[in-house]
C-alpha cells in the first residue's frame, strides 16, 4: 500500500488528498509529465494542441489525456470547447514527490527518472536560450554548483528548511506567470 507519496499542492498551498497507487502509475509516463506541466504552465488546451506542440498525432495526445483525467490529475474545463473539441486544465498547481514516503520499487523509480529526464529537456531549452536571454533574467537567476558534505540526518534537515521557504514565498502574491525551477537533490 503506498503511504504519503506524492501531493497535490494547490496554487495557494493547500494540501488535497495523496494520490493512489493508479495515479502515481500514469505519471510514470514522460509524455503525461509533459503534459500536466504544460496545462499548469501555460493554461487548458485541446488534445490538437498538445499533439501539434509535443509532435504526437491528435488520437495519442487524447490517450494520455484520458489516462490523466482517469487519474483525476486533469479535468475538463467548463465553457470551452464544442461536443467534438474538449478542452483540459490540470486539477492541481503543483506536484510534490517524497521517495522517502514510498516503498523503493520499479513505480518510484520509474517516475522519478520520468521527472529528471523531463528536467533535463528543459535545461536544454533554457540553455538555447541564455544567449537571447535579457539581463534581467540573469540577474534574478542562481546558478549554484555546491557541494555539502551531509548525512542523511543533515540532508533531510536541509530539504526540510528549503521546503518551508518555499512554502512562505508560495504564499506571497506575484505575477503568476513568473515561474522558479527548483530540483533538490543528491547524486546516486
Amino acid at each position: 500500500m503506498l503511504r504519503r507519496v506524492l501531493r497535490n499542492i494547490s496554487l495557494a498551498g493547500m494540501e488535497r488528498d495523496e494520490l493512489s497507487t493508479a495515479q502515481l502509475r500514469v505519471l510514470s509516463h514522460p509524455m503525461r509529465l509533459a503534459f500536466l506541466r504544460r496545462l499548469r504552465e501555460q493554461g487548458p488546451a485541446t488534445s490538437r494542441i498538445l499533439g501539434r506542440e509535443f509532435e504526437l498525432d491528435s488520437g495519442a495526445a487524447s490517450y494520455h489525456l484520458r489516462r490523466l483525467e482517469a487519474g483525476g490529475l486533469v479535468t475538463e474545463e467548463p465553457g470551452m470547447g464544442t461536443q467534438r473539441e474538449r478542452w483540459w486544465r490540470a486539477a492541481a498547481g503543483t506536484l510534490q514527490f517524497d521517495a522517502a514516503e514510498h516503498e523503493d520499487d520499479a513505480m518510484t523509480r520509474q517516475y522519478v527518472q520520468s521527472t529528471v529526464l523531463m528536467n533535463a529537456e528543459e535545461l536544454y531549452r533554457v540553455a538555447a536560450d541564455v544567449p537571447r536571454a535579457d539581463a534581467a533574467w540573469l540577474a534574478e537567476s542562481a546558478f549554484i554548483d555546491l557541494r555539502i558534505p551531509l548525512d542523511g540526518p543533515g540532508r533531510r534537515a536541509l530539504r526540510a528548511e528549503l521546503m518551508a521557504v518555499i512554502a512562505r514565498h508560495r504564499a506571497a502574491e506575484g505575477d503568476p506567470t513568473t515561474q522558479i525551477r527548483l530540483q533538490i537533490y543528491g547524486r546516486p
